[in-house]
């Protein structure tokens, strides 16, 4: 009885999908005011399908994304301090999520000056943990 009790409690103790999606971008805000980007850049799904979309288009693929975020943020100071609101998490099968949020991102007018917008991020569970697959920030 004993061997079955222990897998039960393992699966009672699991986080929500919710609170893991959440806990992905918590890691990323952290990473980004921590100016690590290859830290970031862990919250997405290290393939050559991921997405995104912002103001100059569309950038495909892992490698792309990351000297996407390179280029654009390529110091501490350009980086800023960035700042997640979380508006919803939706899971639209076990194993995708939409998440519906704003960032603002707070920085010196000779580094930019201060951004803010919105975000529609799909996520998809992996055997490393929950991954953005698509992001589309304006």
């Amino acid at each position: 009885m004993m061997n079955l009790l222990i897998p039960a409690l393992l699966l009672l103790s699991a986080a929500p999908p919710q609170d893991e999606i959440r806990a992905v971008l918590d890691m990323q805000q952290q990473a980004w005011n921590r100016a690590d980007l290859a830290t970031f850049m862990t919250g997405y799904l290290d393939s050559p399908e991921i997405t995104f979309q912002g103001r100059t288009g569309v950038t495909r693929g892992y490698v792309d994304v990351s000297d996407r975020y390179k280029k654009a943020y390529s110091t501490p100071e350009k980086m800023g301090k960035l700042t997640f609101t979380i508006d919803e998490v939706r899971l639209v099968t076990p194993d995708s999520a939409l998440v519906l949020g704003g960032f603002a991102l707070s920085r010196t007018k000779e580094a930019g000056g201060d951004a803010s917008g919105r975000f529609s991020l799909v996520f998809v569970k992996t055997p490393k943990g929950w991954k953005i697959v698509h992001d589309h920030t304006s």
